[in-house]
Parts: C-alpha cells; structure tokens; sequence
C-alpha cells in the first residue's frame, strides 16, 4: 500500500485525492492553482466543502454568498489562513484575483450548513508540546464552526522538531476519550531542499509505512498513529484535514509513550 501522493504544482484544478484513488471514505483533497482572471467553477452533490488558501487572493461566491477579494497571506509562511466552508449541494466558483493557491479539501454531507468566511483573525493559535516535539498549530475550521465530518488546521514545525508526538491515533469510536477521524497532511518547506519524514503504523501492524514528504507531497492517513520530523536546518509547514462525526482532537497516545506526557 502506499499513502503518498504528490501535487507538481501545475495549474487548473489536481484532484490529488480522489474517491477513486485513495482508501479513504471521508476525505477527498483538491489542489486549485489559478492564474489572476481565471474562474472554476464547482459543482458536487452531497459534499461539504473547505477552501483553504495557501497563498494569493481569491473572490468565493455561491448561492447566498459572495467573498470578493479574500486571502492576504503570499505564501504559508506568511501568516494566519484565510478559508471558506461552503455546505452541501451548493454550487460555487472562485475567481483568482492575484496568482492565488487552494486546497480544496471535501468531505460527504447529509445536514445543511452556513457558509462560513474564516479570516486570519479568527484562526487560533495554539504552541503545543515540549522541547523536541514543540510546534504551533493553527485551527480554522474547528467546533467553532457548525460541519457535518470536516475539520481543517495548519501546523508549523522547526527543523529537528518532531509532530504528531508521542504518537496518537483517532480510529476508534470510543468517545469522549478518542474518535473516529480519518485525515490527511498536506506539506511544503521554506527551502527547495527541506524534507521531513512521515511514519503511519497500526498497533495490529497491519499499516507500517514511512515516506519521506518534501514540498508538494500528501499523505493519507486512514487509521493508525502517524508522527512526523522535520529535518533540521528546515522549516515545515502542514495542513492537517480531518473528518469524522466527532469533530475534534479527540485522540489516544501510543501505550509505549504514554510517559513522555507527564
């Protein structure tokens, strides 16, 4: 089996993640490139959707909504996100105002929502961890926000610094203590060179893959644990996208690592 896919990072619309190729039920990723002028337009049943700009500006507009000129970061370094949640049956385009890149990231849908504008000053910040795994995680469309599976954030991770650590998994319902949420990392670097390296592993052992991720690079997340490292001298960043009923860090952490959070 293998959990990686990568976007080259062309432009138009690169289904990366796609029901027909991926083994997840929850979860498909979208990468949207477009050029100042262009407009796609999208138009899905029954899929929630989450647009999250990576970098430019952007107008959203669809049935009882219109963001005109939306995004202010250049890049993912530059600052909190803008995003957009747009529900179900709900047919919308986006009209790129400068060069502007989204991930599309859409989920399966029964229950109606709002549209949502999400502005960088509603991202909360939170500096997670200890020296080692410290990292900064940034969380958009949260419980904050009514969805039926999706829940979107972004992480930030310095060189030698490890995340999603100690290990943790959200594949078993078994609420409140840990959910059921399949999920997806979405990476790129400060520097064409930077790397990291991915790990998803089952207790049972049934998945134990390990990929080294560079700019442009998914990783599928079905169940399992999945901590990452960020190769020193480099800075990360990764949009995590989860879906499950239980929206939310609802989670548990590898038997064997339980004392590192004491």
């Amino acid at each position: 089996m293998n959990f990686k896919k990568t976007w080259n990072g062309e432009n138009g619309i690169s289904k990366v993640i796609s029901r027909d190729s991926t083994p997840l039920k929850m979860l498909e990723v979208d990468m949207v490139k477009l050029q100042p002028g262009e407009i796609k337009k999208y138009s899905e049943k029954d899929k929630e959707f989450a647009l999250t700009i990576l970098g430019g500006s952007c107008s959203v507009t669809g049935d009882g909504f219109s963001y005109e000129n939306i995004g202010k970061r250049k890049n993912v370094f530059d600052g909190p996100a803008t995003a957009v949640y747009v529900p179900r049956n709900n047919v919308f385009t986006i009209t790129a105002v400068t060069e502007v890149v989204i991930a599309v990231s859409k989920s399966p849908a029964e229950k109606d929502y709002k549209p949502v504008l999400v502005k960088p000053e509603d991202v909360i910040i939170k500096d997670l961890g200890k020296p080692g795994w410290e990292r900064q995680a940034h969380f958009i469309v949260d419980e904050r926000l009514d969805a039926n599976l999706i829940y979107v954030g972004e992480a930030f991770v310095a060189g030698g610094q490890w995340a999603s650590y100690p290990p943790h998994k959200h594949d078993d319902d078994n609420m409140p203590v840990e959910g059921l949420l399949e999920e997806i990392y979405y990476y790129e670097f400060d520097k064409p060179s930077g790397f990291g390296i991915q790990r998803v592993y089952t207790k049972e052992g049934d998945i134990d893959e390990t990929y080294t991720v560079k700019t442009g690079d998914f990783v599928e997340i079905p169940k399992g644990y999945h901590p990452f490292c960020c190769a020193p001298g480099y800075d990360n960043y990764y949009l995590w996208i989860m879906a499950g009923e239980n929206r939310g860090f609802f989670m548990t952490t590898e038997e064997g690592h339980k004392w590192l959070n004491k």
